[in-house]
């Protein structure tokens, strides 16, 4: 028998995910491990210490090459990011 303060977890989550404003951490740690996901495993590969600091988007790139092309499709790749996130979480990216 359920008492009245018996709510689902989902809400529970929701709830505490809304009073300790956690959404935003949330979507960056979407936006990175998405990383792989939108520009592949072989870039991936050649990618190292991806991180979010005041809405950025930092890349260490071992191939200069690499880093030019990466450089070239930023925006379609900040797009995708964003999509997988849900939200508009990243505003720009620095290959490193």
């Amino acid at each position: 028998m359920k008492t009245s303060n018996d709510k689902p977890i989902g809400e529970v989550l929701k709830e505490f995910i809304d009073t300790y404003h956690l959404e935003g951490k949330l979507n960056e740690i979407k936006v990175i491990q998405s990383w792989e996901k939108v520009v592949g495993s072989l870039i991936a590969r050649y990618t190292k210490d991806v991180y979010i600091k005041k809405g950025k988007l930092f890349v260490k790139v071992d191939s200069p090459a690499l880093k030019n092309e990466l450089t070239y499709n930023a925006t379609t790749i900040l797009e995708r990011l964003n999509a997988e996130a849900g939200s508009k979480v990243i505003e720009e990216i620095i290959f490193l």
